[in-house]
């Protein structure tokens, strides 16, 4: 009997021993947890700064570059006609005074407008016959939810009679968005997916549409709309099911907010 206490009391030591390590190891782990979203809430935060204090590209440098990355990521080349009708009126040229800066979306929209900004983008009422329920005015698509909401900040002091609408699926119901759209949109905000599925049920209308902004913002991953593979998929087929023919027949423009990688360099190819 004698000899068996000390076993005992040895296989405690061993148990002790490793229920101090065990907690260490978890620790350590939250650390690096902690660690990597810092450094993950860092590098969105610098890719924020470069992109705010990037320099707008002309409409001329948008149109090559966004016809350039049509054609690569569908494998097509467009004709001859489409190319004569897709010119740089298609575009909206940011002013180079404000940038990049989301804080700056609601004076950059106001010069898209011109005189009538106020009258489209910001009276809450309907208007039988030329303001339809749920077709905004203007659409903002970006990768996510996140991103979704930091550009309707940018033009919250136009919102304040009409409430901008959220279109993404994280905590949004298609349900609730659909009831939403029931009244007048100034702005919409989302992702392609959410998007084109609110059009396929006719829930979101397209009537009133003068702008698409395509959000160009890397995530800390360096991905934007253009290049986040599944998302990327989803927006060409939302662009050339909805918006290619309005483009084409010049009822609708597109910006192009954030930097263009080469846009400077690069030259259509047809």
């Amino acid at each position: 009997m004698g000899s068996g206490k000390p076993e005992r009391h040895s296989q405690t030591k061993k148990r002790k021993g490793l229920s101090i390590r065990n907690p260490s190891k978890k620790i350590n782990l939250k650390k690096e947890k902690g660690m990597n979203k810092k450094t993950e809430l860092s590098k969105n935060k610098e890719n924020q700064n470069k992109s705010e204090t990037s320099t707008p590209a002309s409409a001329s440098q948008q149109l090559s570059f966004f016809i350039n990355e049509f054609q690569s990521a569908n494998g097509v080349h467009l004709s001859s006609i489409e190319l004569e009708s897709i010119n740089e009126t298609c575009f909206v040229e940011l002013s180079q005074e404000f940038g990049h800066d989301v804080m700056a979306l609601g004076n950059h929209m106001k010069t898209a407008f011109g005189p009538s900004w106020k009258q489209v983008l910001c009276e809450g009422k309907l208007m039988e016959g030329n303001v339809d329920p749920g077709s905004p005015a203007v659409l903002f698509i970006s990768t996510s939810a996140l991103r979704s909401l930091e550009l309707l900040r940018g033009v919250r002091s136009l919102t304040k009679e009409c409430h901008a609408a959220k279109l993404f699926s994280k905590h949004m119901k298609v349900e609730e968005q659909v009831d939403m759209l029931k009244n007048r949109v100034n702005f919409a905000s989302g992702t392609p997916s959410r998007v084109k599925k609110l059009i396929d049920i006719e829930a979101l209308g397209l009537s009133r549409l003068k702008m698409i902004v395509l959000d160009m913002h890397t995530d800390v991953k360096g991905y934007s709309l253009f290049t986040l593979p599944q998302v990327r998929d989803e927006f060409w087929d939302l662009y050339k099911d909805f918006f290619h023919q309005r483009l084409l027949e010049g009822h609708l423009r597109i910006c192009l907010f954030g930097p263009t990688p080469n846009a400077v360099s690069k030259e259509i190819t047809g």
